[in-house]
């Protein structure tokens, strides 16, 4: 006779010889849970005590109580081999006829019942069958999550994605597509706060405060975000971060094949590099002190409108262009309809119908899919590791009213908190929670198969780390090395010694040492420029003024009645100033620079060819281009008859000259001009309104007093 199919149990199959005798009471082969209780054997039932529950009264016989055969529960004796069948018996009379008719009607009838029995156990077992497949069998004890838990994780979820498509369009919105009338009286306004993500910002906020020795109102909205962390915790994080979400969205679709299982638990513990944003954070408020807001390189959302806005968003409509104009070619009414529908909406709702290009995006783009890839190794890399704003809202949430409490004694090991945990802030049982790292995702209690964690109001203290943990030595170096940035940026040759003319601030730009205290890097200017004039500074304005602002006049100008660049700024860098005070109606009007001809260059001068472009396009009244009218001599380009010399006819010239008291800077002129490769006029800084030294003309200087 074959041998009955053995249980198994943990994916290891019952002895045979065993299940003769009974089993023992553990697995001889296999390692025993250690409980916290210090008991080392099989594990008892939650809810008996700590009495084990007898194999009879336990659900499917197994001493963890989901359904399985394990060697806890005696083995059934095997069935007693069967005995000889008798000898037949003689065959009975036969009966009258009456009598085998009601047999056969009552052996018919209870056929019948037999069979409806049958068929009904079969079907109740086929549907326990299938319910039990569609089950999903839960590990350990088994034991739901609360109610509350799933919803506020899923409620997570939703949150996260709706505030990331709100920050996206946002900054889709950030961005002027309609047209400019040169006047005053019709002004140009976003509809939407378009910023609102960087004023809801605290760390912006203490920067800015910390450099400037005030507070922009626009930034009051963080106060509001730092109250909700003092209840809640570190939730905007968890909850509402756009630059968080692409990292945890990234960490689950990039996973490393070799970041599972037990390397996953090792990725998620707390580590001691999680102290560098708290170092960074020190470093960076350390030169706000000092006058600097150079910590907008870090910002999360400062990163997010940088590197999307600038460089992510370029690219996909370049590839959009490409793909669509590809798609116009294809001799095909329906095809070329449906791409010019797709180019003329994407035009009004994602990107402006021009192609934008800025001043070395690669390297942005580059530090984007860097710390994107880093995911693939340390989930949400830049979260736990770099990112100053999450440190800064672990420091306040030490005083949240909303935090977790674990039951240490309940806890198997089984570190399904750690493999689902975002914020590497140690939920497993046994250690003290890290409250200033916690996202409050909520995941760990939903993971949780022995009802450990729970996420309450007022939670017990005693398990809980609120204090970020650093070490003091390498605190007081951050905050030294953020001293000392100051004055090592500021006594390099670029800001006071040998200014560079190409640093072209936005109009409405405050003067530059308190520019650089308020800019942030955000590139909401850059982004909502119309014309691409905008640009993200390298090293042009020295290490200080790395990614502030510039306008490069070579790939867009400044719109003479556009002041859009200030309506956007969060922190007061680039002021709200009207069209009636940047065109100067009534006043003198807002200049960025001044305009210079390179006569070597330029056509009516170098090589007596007419051109009046640069006249035809400047946009101020009285324009600030004059033209000369002369009679120059001109030679002709081929030979005279007979091999004589060329001869030389007079062509009549309009040369360009530059009224500096007129000209603005707004750099039409330098993006019209028709000479390519270095135009033959350009704009510099020099003559800007902003600068009381940065001058040209010597009105106002020693040289024009009389002795």
């Amino acid at each position: 006779m074959a041998q009955p199919q053995m249980p198994r149990h943990a994916g290891v199959r019952l002895d045979p010889k065993l299940a003769a005798i009974g089993a023992p009471e553990t697995h001889p082969d296999v390692e025993a849970i250690p409980w916290k209780t210090g008991r080392v054997g099989v594990v008892p039932a939650l809810d008996s005590g700590g009495v084990p529950v007898p194999a009879q009264e336990r659900s499917g016989g197994c001493a963890k109580g989901n359904g399985c055969t394990c060697a806890s529960a005696p083995a059934p004796a095997p069935a007693p081999a069967p005995a000889p069948a008798p000898a037949p018996a003689p065959a009975p009379a036969p009966a009258p006829a009456t009598t085998t008719a009601t047999a056969t009607a009552t052996a018919s009838t209870t056929t019948t019942a037999t069979a409806s029995t049958t068929a009904t156990a079969s079907t109740t077992a086929t549907a326990s069958t299938t319910a039990s497949k569609r089950a999903k069998k839960l590990p350990g004890s088994g034991i739901p999550p609360r109610r509350i838990a799933v919803i506020l994780k899923w409620a997570r979820r939703i949150s996260q994605v709706a505030f990331l498509l709100l920050f996206l369009y946002f900054l889709c919105q950030t961005a002027f597509r309609g047209s400019f009338a040169a006047r005053a009286d019709a002004p140009v306004r976003l509809p939407l706060p378009v910023e609102a993500f960087l004023l809801a910002d605290p760390f912006v906020a203490a920067m800015t405060a910390l450099s400037t020795h005030t507070v922009y109102r626009g930034l009051l909205w963080s106060v509001g975000l730092l109250a909700l962390t003092m209840i809640f915790g570190r939730v905007f994080c968890g909850w509402i971060c756009p630059f968080g979400t692409l990292h945890h969205f990234f960490a689950w679709i990039l996973p490393s094949r070799h970041g599972r299982g037990a390397p996953r638990v090792e990725a998620n513990k707390t580590h001691t590099y999680q102290r560098a944003k708290y170092y960074l954070l020190y470093g960076f408020l350390m030169a706000g002190v000092g006058g600097s807001a150079i910590g907008g390189l870090f910002d999360p959302i400062c990163i997010a409108v940088r590197s999307i806005g600038l460089g992510v968003i370029p690219g996909v409509q370049y590839l959009s262009h490409r793909a669509l104009g590809t798609a116009q070619s294809v001799p095909s009414r329906a095809v070329q309809s449906m791409a010019d529908h797709t180019q003329d909406w994407l035009a009004q709702s994602v990107w402006q119908s021009k192609q934008g290009y800025f001043h070395q995006t690669w390297f942005i783009v580059f530090l984007l899919v860097a710390v994107l890839f880093a995911n693939r190794f340390i989930p949400r890399f830049w979260c736990r590791v770099l990112c100053p704003l999450g440190a800064f809202l672990g420091v306040f949430s030490r005083f949240a009213l909303f935090g977790m409490t674990k039951d240490h004694a309940k806890c198997t090991d089984c570190n399904l908190c750690l493999v689902h945990c975002q914020g590497a802030d140690s939920p497993q049982g046994g250690v003290k929670w890290r409250q200033d790292e916690c996202h409050m995702c909520m995941n760990c209690e939903n993971a949780c198969p022995e009802d450990v964690i729970k996420f309450t109001f007022l939670p017990n203290r005693r398990s809980a780390i609120a204090v970020p943990d650093t070490q003091r030595r390498t605190a007081l170096a951050a905050v030294g090395a953020g001293a000392m940035f100051l004055p090592a940026a500021r006594v390099a040759d670029s800001l006071d010694a040998n200014y560079h003319p190409k640093v072209i601030r936005p109009p409405g730009a405050v003067e530059e040492r308190a520019f650089l205290e308020r800019c942030i890097r955000c590139a909401e200017c850059m982004k909502v420029c119309p014309n691409n004039a905008l640009h993200p500074a390298f090293f042009e304005a020295g290490v200080e003024g790395l990614w502030t602002p510039i306008l490069i006049a070579r790939i867009g100008y400044c719109e003479y009645s556009c002041v859009l660049c200030g309506q956007v700024c969060p922190t007061g860098a680039i002021q709200k100033i009207s069209e009636t005070e940047k065109m100067g109606l009534g006043q003198p009007p807002i200049k960025i620079g001044t305009a210079f001809y390179d006569h070597g260059r330029c056509l009516p001068w170098s090589m007596q060819t007419p051109c009046i472009v640069c006249e035809e396009f400047c946009p101020t009244s009285p324009k600030a281009i004059w033209v000369e009218e002369v009679d120059a001599p001109v030679r002709d380009s081929k030979p005279g008859p007979d091999g004589a010399p060329p001869t030389f006819r007079t062509v009549h010239l309009q040369r360009p000259h530059v009224d500096p008291s007129l000209c603005v800077g707004c750099g039409a002129c330098e993006k019209v001009c028709p000479v390519q490769d270095q135009p033959a006029v350009y704009v510099t800084s020099v003559g800007e309104t902003r600068s009381r030294t940065n001058v040209i003309l010597l009105e106002n200087t020693n040289y024009n007093q009389k002795s």
